[in-house]
């Protein structure tokens, strides 16, 4: 049988993020109706990961198995299904022991503030109004901080329910371009909501109200932060995903 990867973009307004939920529409609900129309029965899934309510994606890769061979006639039909904000860039055969999620190699996640108001993007960027102006040595400061340690539960989300908080972290940097502040981040893994805790902890370092020496404590003793924010959702894309056979 057949193992098929596709790869995606897609804009997370409107959804509840990645992963299929029984009282909101989700990216994987609409991927999975369309699909199955294409193939005449129920398809499921699966996902290189989750993105949470709101986020973006301008890379994503999901897999699914199939005993009918896609014509190209099909990908195109199955292309032209999507709706405006659900884009599929291409979609192949893979061996079958690829998986989405399990085989990624590395994550990458990019995090854009606004410095001030931009009416034409503000589904897209946080946009930051404060007449105090963020300092991005500092944040740099702090995000680099987080490269000397394999272990994040400060900067996982309450309630999440994983085997451990491992993470190989490769990439934590901020960058300025022109009215944007931009956070390059990659891992291994990621947890749930770490992307968006790192960046809120950044600007509250930035603000004066969190200590460098604050996070080094709490990452050391594998504590919560005394003080954390958690930034907005529609900053924040997943924009890489790297696999050992592509």
């Amino acid at each position: 049988m057949p193992r098929y990867f596709a790869e995606l973009a897609y804009d997370g307004t409107q959804y509840c993020g990645w992963q299929r939920q029984q009282h909101s529409i989700s990216i994987q609900e609409t991927l999975e109706k369309n699909l199955s129309t294409i193939l005449r029965k129920d398809t499921e899934i699966t996902g290189c990961g989750r993105t949470d309510t709101g986020v973006h994606a301008s890379q994503y890769y999901f897999h699914f198995d199939s005993d009918i061979v896609l014509t190209e006639k099909e990908k195109r039909s199955l292309v032209k299904m999507q709706p405006k904000d659900i884009a599929i860039k291409r979609i192949f055969i893979v061996s079958d022991t690829m998986h989405a999620r399990y085989s990624a190699l590395t994550r990458r996640y990019n995090y854009f503030i606004e410095k001030g108001h931009n009416p034409f993007n503000q589904k897209y960027t946080y946009q930051y109004y404060s007449s105090k102006l963020l300092d991005v040595e500092k944040m740099n400061e702090a995000s680099n901080l987080l490269l000397s340690y394999d272990s994040f539960f400060s900067f996982c989300k309450s309630g999440s329910q994983v085997d451990h908080y491992r993470c190989k972290l490769m990439v934590a940097e901020w960058r300025e371009e022109k009215t944007q502040i931009i956070f390059d981040i990659q891992s291994n893994r990621f947890l749930r909501g770490m992307v968006r805790l790192i960046v809120g902890m950044c600007i509250l370092v930035s603000k004066g109200m969190l200590e460098l020496d604050d996070v080094k404590l709490a990452m050391d003793q594998q504590k919560r932060l005394v003080k954390d924010y958690t930034s907005p959702a529609q900053g924040l894309f997943l924009t890489e995903i790297k696999y050992p056979e592509f």
